[in-house]
């Protein structure tokens, strides 16, 4: 899969609060899909499990299976790969600009 398609998936896959909420969840530890049903009430069995997949197909969740259980595990590694292509090269672009600003702004007044 080329590194656009891949890219494409997770952004899909980030761009879902659902998904986004299920990822905060898993961040503090890996969870069963039964714990991760019973944290969110308002949506069905299947429901959840379709996030998941999205989840999953984008290579932002592992899954083990323990027996019956199904134990989903964050895989950060994407969302590394994303801030490091995309976030990080944009936010020191940023930040010159608002250096930039700052001088300005603490420059001698004009007219004087």
């Amino acid at each position: 899969m080329s590194s656009d398609v891949k890219d494409d998936s997770i952004f899909k896959a980030l761009a879902n609060a659902t998904r986004r909420g299920l990822l905060d969840r898993l961040k503090e530890a890996p969870q069963t899909t039964g714990m991760l049903c019973e944290a969110l009430p308002e949506l069905d069995r299947c429901t959840v499990m379709q996030h998941l997949n999205v989840l999953e197909e984008a290579g932002l969740i592992v899954v083990r299976r323990d027996g019956r259980e199904r134990w989903n595990h964050l895989d950060a590694l994407p969302i590394k790969r994303i801030h490091d292509r995309w976030i990080s090269g944009y936010a020191g672009h940023a930040l010159s600009i608002l250096d930039r600003l700052k001088g300005d702004m603490e420059g001698p007044p004009s007219g004087t």
